[in-house]
């Protein structure tokens, strides 16, 4: 089941491109390339890019320690005129989210501006993030 935002959250949905690979650290710096190419593409700055690259870092290092073995990370980006929306998810052996009250999420809320989490069908857990360009707080 792919990792789905909610459809009355993103009216203006320009573009949706989902990435899927093996939930594995090894993989994640083609997750980290595909943000920046995305992010490029809506003319964030160098800055908002580098935040945004981190911060889908940081959400898959907080997912895959309790990713089911053998399975898939999925990331799904949605891109608007103003802002770009990602889901991170895993299919996990708990179904636990992320504590809020980590210091790896506040770095996460720092870096993405809105960040929430939720638990989907068979325990799949989804980070949600949602950065919009040039927002108050951008470096």
């Amino acid at each position: 089941m792919p990792a789905e935002m909610p459809a009355d959250v993103h009216p203006a949905v320009r573009d949706v491109v989902t990435v899927k690979l093996p939930a594995d650290s090894a993989y994640l710096s083609v997750l980290r390339t595909a943000t920046a190419g995305l992010a490029a593409r809506l003319d964030f700055t160098l800055d908002e890019i580098e935040d945004l690259r981190i911060a889908v870092d940081e959400a898959c290092a907080m997912l895959l320690p309790q990713a089911v073995p053998g399975t898939d990370l999925e990331c799904q980006f949605e891109l608007t005129g103003e802002a770009m929306r990602i889901a991170v998810s895993v299919l996990t052996v708990d179904g636990l989210v992320p504590s809020r009250e980590t210091f790896a999420w506040t770095v996460l809320s720092a870096l993405a501006g809105d960040v929430d989490s939720t638990v989907g069908a068979d325990d799949r857990v989804i980070v949600m993030l949602q950065k919009r360009r040039g927002a108050t707080g951008a470096k």
